[in-house]
C-alpha cells in the first residue's frame, strides 16, 4: 500500500490538466453577416454596445485641412484647395452633384450660386449671399453620415454646449445654425472640408454607369467558285 501511495498521479503531474477547460459557447441567434458595426469598430452584437445609440464620426478633416493626403482617380486635396479658391461654385456644384449621385443636378445648383456669387462680390464688396444658399449642403451632409457638429464637437473638447445636446431638436437647430456661421465666415474652407470628405466617401455619379457590351457581327463573307 505504501508503494501505491508514492505513485506519482499522472493526471495530477501533467502540466496540460492544470488548464482550465473552456466550455462551448452557446452559437448566437443573429448570424454574422446580420450583424451591423458602429463607428468605434464595434459590431452591434457585442455585449456591451446592444441597445446604445450608434456614436458620431468626427469629420475626416479639419476646417482648416486644405492640404492632406492623396485620394484615388486623381482627386487630391490639393485639387479640392486650388478649386475651392479659383471656382467655388464648381466645387459646390460637384459637390451637390455627389451626394445627391444624380448626374444633371451640377447645372441647377452652380448657376445660382454663381449668380449670387456675382450680386455679392458686386453689391456689398464680399461673397455674403452664396453661403445662405450652400450651407444646408453641409447639414445634408452631416445628417447622412453621422457626423458630429460644432456643438458636439465643443463639447467634446472644452465641455461647454452640454445643456443644448440633451435635446434633440434644439441640438439640430444649433448645429444648422452653426453650419451657415461656418459657410459665412469660413465659406472655401468649409466647401473644401465639404469636397474631401465626399471624395473619400462617395464615388462621382458619373462613374456608376454601367459598361455596355457591343456586339458586332462578323462581315459579310462570299466563296468565290473556281473555273
Amino acid at each position: 500500500m505504501a508503494d501505491h501511495d508514492k505513485q506519482p498521479n499522472n493526471e495530477e503531474a501533467s502540466p496540460l490538466l492544470h488548464q482550465t477547460k473552456s466550455q462551448p459557447t452557446a452559437p448566437s441567434d443573429t448570424p454574422e453577416f446580420l450583424l451591423g458595426w458602429t463607428a468605434d469598430g464595434l459590431p452591434l452584437g457585442h455585449a456591451s454596445v446592444v441597445g446604445q445609440p450608434m456614436g458620431r464620426a468626427p469629420w475626416n478633416s479639419s476646417v482648416c485641412a486644405c492640404l492632406g493626403q492623396n485620394d484615388h482617380f486623381c482627386s487630391s486635396d490639393l485639387e479640392v484647395c486650388l478649386l475651392g479658391s479659383v471656382a467655388p461654385c464648381v466645387l459646390y456644384g460637384s459637390n451637390v452633384e455627389r451626394l445627391g449621385s444624380a448626374p444633371g443636378t451640377f447645372a441647377n445648383h452652380c448657376l445660382p450660386y454663381s449668380g449670387l456669387y456675382v450680386i455679392g462680390n458686386s453689391c456689398f464688396g464680399w461673397n455674403c449671399l452664396a453661403p445662405w444658399f450652400s450651407y444646408p449642403s453641409r447639414t445634408a451632409i452631416r445628417r447622412r453620415f453621422n457626423l458630429e457638429g460644432t456643438c458636439e464637437a465643443l463639447n467634446r473638447s472644452c465641455g461647454c454646449c452640454g445643456s443644448i445636446l440633451e435635446d434633440e431638436a434644439q441640438r439640430e437647430q444649433c448645429e444648422a445654425a452653426c453650419d451657415l456661421a461656418t459657410h459665412v465666415f469660413c465659406h472655401v474652407c468649409a466647401l473644401c472640408q465639404e469636397g474631401r470628405e465626399l471624395r473619400r466617401r462617395l464615388p462621382h455619379p458619373g462613374f456608376n454607369s454601367q459598361p455596355v457590351l457591343v456586339m458586332i457581327p462578323p462581315a459579310e463573307q462570299t466563296m468565290g467558285r473556281e473555273a
